[in-house]
This record gives C-alpha cells, sequence and structure tokens, in this order.
C-alpha cells in the first residue's frame, strides 16, 4: 500500500517542527494537515477527518496526550495511531504514554529524515504491507521491553532485527555483516553500533518491564541467567517474529 494512503495529522503548526515535518512527509507522498498546539483543536479535528496517525506533543496548553489519546479512544472505534513528541528524555513518562495506547515516544530536537519511517512503522490499515508489519512488531516489543526511543541504540537495535528478520543469513555474521550495514544507515561506525545496542539491551535488562523481557526469554531476569548478548537477543526476536508471521499466514 502507498505512502499517499497514509492521512496523517501533526497538532503544531509551528514553522520550526509542524511545518517542516509536514513538508518532509508531503514529500514521501503522505496527505498531511496541521493543526495548533491545543488538544481541543486536534482533538476534533481527529474526529472530524479521522486520520491514520497523529503526530502530537506530550504537552499541550489545555491537556497533554495521555489524555487526548484517551478522548479520542473513548469516541472512535477506529483510533488512529499515535506519535507523541517530548523535549523530556525520562523512560517513567516514556512509559506511561506508551501505556496510555501511544504507539511512538518521540524525543527532541526530532530527527526529521527518520520521520517519515516512523510514521509508516506505526501506520495500521488493513492490507498494509508485510515489511510494514514488522516494523510494527518490533517497535511494539522493544518498546514493551523497555528500550526508550530516545537512544541510538534503540534505533541501530531496532534496524538490527528488522534486517535480520528479511534476510536471516546476518545473524550468522553480525560483526562482520550486520553491525556494518546498520552503521552505514545512520553514517556511523560497527563499534559504535555494537556498543550502543549492547547499552540498549542493558537498560531494557536492568529497568525495562521484568514480565514482558520473562514472558520471551522464558526466565526471570533475577534468575542465575546472566543478561543476553547483543546476538542473543537479537536473535530470539528475530526468531519469535518470523514464527508469528509464519503461523500467521
Amino acid at each position: 500500500m502507498g505512502n499517499a494512503s497514509i492521512k496523517v495529522l501533526i497538532g503544531d503548526n509551528s514553522v520550526t517542527n509542524g511545518i517542516k515535518a509536514a513538508t518532509i512527509l508531503k514529500e514521501n507522498g503522505m496527505i498531511v494537515c496541521t493543526r495548533k498546539m491545543e488538544g481541543n483543536t486536534i482533538y476534533e479535528s481527529i474526529i472530524k477527518e479521522q486520520p491514520d496517525v497523529v503526530i502530537t506533543a506530550l504537552t499541550m496548553q489545555d491537556t497533554d496526550a495521555i489524555i487526548l489519546i484517551k478522548r479520542v479512544k473513548e469516541q472512535l472505534i477506529n483510533v488512529p495511531a499515535f506519535i507523541v513528541i517530548s523535549n523530556i528524555k525520562n523512560s517513567f513518562i516514556e512509559r506511561q504514554v506508551l501505556d496510555s495506547g501511544a504507539n511512538y515516544f518521540l524525543s527532541e530536537p526530532i530527527e526529521f529524515n527518520e520521520l517519515a519511517s516512523i510514521v509508516k512503522s506505526v501506520y495500521r490499515k488493513p492490507g498494509f504491507n508485510s515489511s510494514a508489519d514488522t516494523e510494527i512488531m518490533v517497535t511494539d516489543i522493544i518498546q514493551k521491553m523497555g528500550v526508550p526511543a530516545h537512544i541510538k541504540g534503540y534505533h541501530y537495535l531496532r534496524t538490527a532485527i528488522i534486517s535480520t528478520i528479511n534476510n536471516r543469513e546476518l545473524m550468522e555474521s553480525i560483526t562482520k555483516q550486520l553491525y556494518p550495514s546498520v552503521a552505514q544507515k545512520y553514517s556511523t561506525t560497527s563499534s559504535r553500533v555494537e556498543r550502543a545496542i549492547r547499552h540498549a539491551i542493558e537498560i531494557a535488562w536492568n529497568r525495562g518491564n521484568n514480565e514482558v523481557i520473562g514472558n520471551f526469554f522464558g526466565y526471570s531476569i533475577n534468575s542465575c541467567h546472566g543478561r543476553p548478548t547483543n546476538s542473543e537477543f537479537i536473535a530470539l526476536i528475530t526468531d519469535k517474529i518470523r514464527l508469528k508471521q509464519k503461523y500467521a499466514k
């Protein structure tokens, strides 16, 4: 399904963020409109226009994103995907936002070149392609595990998992193939990718959702098992998603 069918509502009409984001998304073929950063204005636009994806700030003059999402859920059956932007880098706040029903927590400053990819990853419509489906599942899993979306390791880990799902051979050569491919996408080095992914896993393991991680790894974080290596972590999530996709067909 092409990007032209993705309708995005941005709750920000400022030149620095809202208009700039709208321009980027329109260049990627999406239908985009901007609104004032006011909760009631955004809410009324969502109800009236029923966009596929809503991009909104965490805090607005008259409300916040958590209350806005709750109001929309009470009113609509087909709830749009929400991307919530915050200038506060805080894992507790991020968890609250995601638990409220947001699909993605994005910390400022915004990486505008990543925005179109993020919108496509949260886009949910019947008949969307398997690539978008994979991105949604990977994003959902690592966010629920507790990997903070504002750190570089989050993006590197997400890309690494998606890459190995699409090409299983990459798991056989993580150092020589997988890390370099991720590094090339983000204009960095393989060693930085490796360290950032390890850091992201450490954060999830030490401060993430114990129940979610336990369900995936089959044992408690507090047991005698140590933290999984990068390759073990990536391989497990890759296998879980591949099996889910296999039996969903």
